[in-house]
């Protein structure tokens, strides 16, 4: 099998998963994965629902806890004390499939609040930023909108601009647009696009398979808690090396 050469394979890695387990009773949702990601790359998650991955991105932001097996970030173990993972937060940014916007507070509001309350900005400086950041998203005519008033590829925005705020080493993007309309799938897309263009480290679970093959370094499969490859999206879109990965894609209708 040809060998691919990983982006920024010689510059540091950023998240090692190593042999991580996670049981839920008597239900195995990640089965020792192993993997890691480069700094800089944009690694995508595919595969069925329910085959671990979103477990695996909740465990990293230990909105889960691990069950065996080691997850380490930047270098040290990722550790579960409410003290410790406050930390580790502001360093990794995370996109919920549903937005998580406060819905009593403004576009701007939602945006601003982290760089109060968590970096104690002054007021006014986190509102430039808030509003920057929003600019940056294609919001700038929305920051003074509440959520109910967006639409949700908009709210969708909001939020990756608030997880922006803290300006995060790495960007967990769960399944950013499966609440969407089809019609706004593409602007979060994009933004998540322009993110990856400017060297973002993300991690991107997602059905998206034109996403996942066009802005993807590395694409990993997921099946039943366990991976079954991972390798450059060319290859596992154009000559995949399990028959399982080749019917996934297939039931996609993905034709390469």
């Amino acid at each position: 099998m040809t060998a691919f050469t990983r982006k920024n394979a010689d510059k540091p890695t950023m998240l090692v998963y190593d042999k991580v387990r996670k049981n839920y009773g008597n239900f195995t949702a990640l089965d020792g994965v192993s993997l890691h990601v480069n700094a800089g790359e944009v690694v995508c998650l595919i595969g069925p629902s329910g085959s671990g991955k979103s477990t695996l991105l909740r465990c990293t932001n230990a909105l889960e806890t691990t069950d065996g097996g080691e997850i380490r970030f930047e270098g040290r173990p990722l550790l579960v004390s409410d003290a410790d993972m406050r930390k580790v937060r502001q360093r990794m940014g995370m996109v919920f499939q549903n937005f998580e916007l406060f819905p009593h507070k403004t576009a701007l509001e939602n945006v601003a609040l982290g760089l109060t309350t968590v970096r104690k900005m002054d007021a006014d400086e986190a509102r430039q930023r808030a509003m920057a950041l929003l600019a940056k998203v294609g919001l700038a005519d929305k920051t003074p909108n509440y959520p109910s008033n967006l639409s949700g590829g908009q709210q969708q925005r909001v939020a990756i601009a608030r997880a922006l705020a803290m300006e995060p080493h790495v960007m967990l993007f769960d399944e950013p647009t499966s609440a969407l309309d089809p019609e706004t799938v593409g602007e979060v897309l994009n933004v998540t696009r322009n993110l990856a263009d400017e060297g973002m480290t993300m991690i991107v679970v997602t059905h998206e398979m034109s996403f996942a093959r066009r802005v993807a370094n590395w694409v990993v499969v997921f099946e039943r808690g366990q991976l079954l490859e991972q390798g450059p999206p060319q290859q596992i879109f154009e000559a995949p090396t399990t028959e399982r990965t080749q019917e996934f894609l297939s039931h996609l209708g993905w034709n390469g």
